[in-house]
C-alpha cells in the first residue's frame, strides 16, 4: 500500500509550476490534468496511458466525459462523501457540461490543482469549487486516511 501522504507531498512538490496546456513537467510546466500524471508517475512508473492531444475547450466540442471515462480505466472511484486528503476530484465547470478540471485534494479543506493562465496551487476548496465537484477518484493500492469516516 502507497501513504496516501506520498500523493500529498508529491502534489505539493508541483505547486508553482507554471501552467502550460497539456504539458507534465514539474517546475517547467502543467495543466491540472499534467498534475495528475505527474503525481502517477511518481508513486507507479510510466502511465498506464498516453493522454491523447486535447485543445482547451475539448470537454464543450466532444460532449463527451473523456477525463471521467480515463479515470475509471486507472482510478478507482470513491463516494464524494468518502473523500479523503489525496484523492483525485473531477469537476464540471458549467452545470451539465462534461467533466474538464481535475485536483487533489489536500488537508485543511484546500485543493491543489493547476489554473489556466497561473500556475499550480493550493487553494481553498470553496463553494465555488464545491459546487462543480462531480466524481471522486483514489489512486490505487493507496492506504486509507486516518479518520476519513467524513467528507471534506
Amino acid at each position: 500500500m502507497i501513504p496516501r501522504l506520498s500523493v500529498l507531498k508529491e502534489a505539493r512538490a508541483w505547486i508553482g509550476t507554471p501552467y502550460q496546456h497539456q504539458a507534465s513537467a514539474r517546475g517547467a510546466g502543467c495543466d491540472c490534468l499534467g498534475l495528475v500524471r505527474g503525481v502517477w508517475r511518481t508513486l507507479y512508473g510510466a502511465e498506464p496511458e498516453l493522454a491523447p492531444p486535447y485543445t482547451p475547450d475539448w470537454a464543450e466540442r466532444l460532449g463527451e466525459e473523456t477525463l471521467y471515462q480515463a479515470a475509471l480505466r486507472h482510478l478507482v472511484e470513491v463516494e464524494s462523501e468518502r473523500a479523503s486528503p489525496g484523492d483525485v476530484l473531477l469537476f464540471r465547470m458549467e452545470h451539465g457540461s462534461p467533466m474538464k478540471h481535475a485536483a487533489i485534494l489536500d488537508e485543511g479543506e484546500a485543493i491543489i490543482h493547476a489554473y489556466w493562465g497561473r500556475a499550480v496551487v493550493r487553494s481553498r476548496f470553496a463553494p465555488w469549487w464545491r459546487t462543480r465537484w462531480a466524481a471522486t477518484f483514489q489512486f490505487p493500492n493507496i492506504e486509507p486516511w486516518p479518520n476519513s469516516s467524513s467528507a471534506p
